[in-house]
């Protein structure tokens, strides 16, 4: 069986054995036609504006690997301008349909629960024009999508399958310095779906864990698939855009190479340490943590100033939104606004190139489901700094591929960018092996592994329909 579906990781967790195996039926049938619900973020956002971000990513590219193993997919999201066509074909057996539900612009997150029955009444008239059976599964995202996806599950007689991506408690948990908490609402709406749903995905044996000891999961519900990356879109390339060796003597060579070619490209320059942060900005993702170890650093080896680049690459998010220009200020008040250099979010091709081109990418976030962006940095060749949280253990091998650092301590951050300046050809050495690390990373390994999740919801659900108790 694949590594994808596995046995969550073992540990006191109250009552609870923790989830065991999930048995998937290698011959269960998979469905046909899958409803997949996105309410407050499009699949056909750039991802590292607004709410865009991983989950934009991993549900295109999912999709599309589904589509490819014959299950299509229909994924319903909320309309963001009145221009939108009613439905976009985004590949071929996927198809974007946009939904009306509350006012076209201005509408924060916080602000979308009141709009979650408007929302349901157009997934329910577009149901309404197929014969029955049209769907044969509900896959929802997110807590807000969770909502409308019970009820369009049990209105239409099909499984549904849920993946959290965050979680309330879990965040609250651990908030940043003046973060705001997730409502209680939304811990609520949190509980309900996790009794409702089928079977719910956890993108890591972590988030399994915490689904049963936050949420009171069933554990034989709860089946791990870790996420993947686009390993054609994410991966080393050399000068004149040559494919990267990355196994055997000239491995490390190789990625320098192409390091170096990634840097002519953005224009920067050949001999700077450049740590990347990359992603949507807000105290979440602690781009401050990397500002303040930067000039814990340059402190330290003042003589660094002049070749050290350090790339911001992405927008204000979340309550980042309310103070957009706060990390600018942050720069200028460390005194390290002549290093800093804030760039806006960017295509996936060239966040690519960004990624080639950075010596380490930092991720010090205060909490992560899984981490996408480290994998796709790592698969191209790119070695990653992050917070001992989430997913990232998982994404990242600690000494290997790059460095986990516990706690949020910028001087812990500055030592391990230290590393990377008294070690020059560590980010050579570390990107190979990041690399090699990220192909075990493929969508397609993830969709067929989610194709045998709704097998085997279908399976239980067929079996809960002949039983004469069911």
């Amino acid at each position: 069986m694949s590594h994808y579906v596995s046995r969550l990781r073992s540990r006191p967790l109250g009552q609870h054995p923790g989830p065991p195996r999930l048995r998937l039926p290698g011959a269960g049938r998979r469905p046909r036609r899958v409803a997949m619900l996105s309410v407050h973020t499009s699949p056909l956002h750039q991802p590292g504006t607004g709410d865009a971000g991983g989950m934009n990513v991993y549900i295109v590219e999912l999709a599309r690997k589904l589509a490819a193993i014959n299950i299509e997919v229909e994924i319903f999201t909320r309309a963001t301008t009145a221009t939108l066509p009613p439905a976009v074909e985004l590949a071929p057996g996927v198809l974007v349909r946009h939904v009306d539900a509350g006012p076209y612009e201005g509408l924060a997150k916080e602000e979308l629960p009141a709009q979650l029955c408007a929302f349901t009444h157009g997934v329910m008239q577009a149901w309404a024009g197929h014969r029955p059976g049209h769907y044969d599964l509900v896959h929802a995202h997110y807590w807000l999508s969770g909502h409308v996806g019970w009820l369009a599950a049990e209105r239409w007689g099909v499984p549904l399958v849920h993946a959290m991506h965050t979680m309330a408690k879990v965040k609250n948990a651990s908030l940043a310095a003046g973060d705001t908490p997730e409502p209680a609402a939304r811990v609520i709406g949190e509980t309900q779906i996790v009794r409702a749903a089928d079977r719910l995905i956890a993108n890591t044996a972590e988030e399994g864990d915490e689904l049963v000891r936050h949420y009171d999961a069933d554990p034989a519900r709860v089946a791990v698939v870790h996420p993947g990356v686009n390993l054609d879109r994410f991966r080393p390339l050399g000068p004149g855009a040559t494919p990267v060796t990355l196994t055997g003597p000239g491995a490390d060579a190789s990625v320098a190479a192409g390091r170096a070619a990634a840097r002519d490209r953005l224009g920067l320059p050949q001999d700077a340490l450049i740590p990347l942060f990359a992603g949507r900005i807000q105290p979440l993702k602690a781009p401050d943590v990397l500002l303040r170890a930067v000039a814990v650093l340059l402190e330290q080896r003042p003589e660094l100033r002049s070749r050290l680049v350090v790339p911001v690459v992405g927008g204000p998010s979340g309550s980042g939104l309310a103070k957009p220009e706060e990390l600018q200020k942050l720069a200028a008040l460390l005194g390290i606004a002549d290093v800093v250099r804030f760039r806006p979010p960017v295509g996936q091709q060239q966040l690519a190139d960004w990624y080639r081109a950075a010596s380490v990418l930092v991720m010090p976030s205060y909490s992560e489901s899984f981490g996408l962006v480290a994998i796709e940095a790592q698969a191209c060749g790119t070695p990653v700094i992050a917070a001992e949280v989430g997913g990232l253990p998982v994404a990242v091998r600690d000494g290997v591929t790059g460095q986990l650092v516990p706690g949020h301590d910028p001087a812990d951050y500055a030592r391990a960018l230290d590393r990377f300046v008294t070690d020059p050809a560590l980010p050579a050495r570390m990107g190979a092996a990041a690399a090699r690390h990220a192909q075990s990373f493929g969508w397609d390994t993830a969709a067929a592994a989610t194709g045998d999740v709704y097998a085997a919801a279908l399976q239980e659900r067929r079996r809960h329909l002949r039983s004469p108790h069911g």
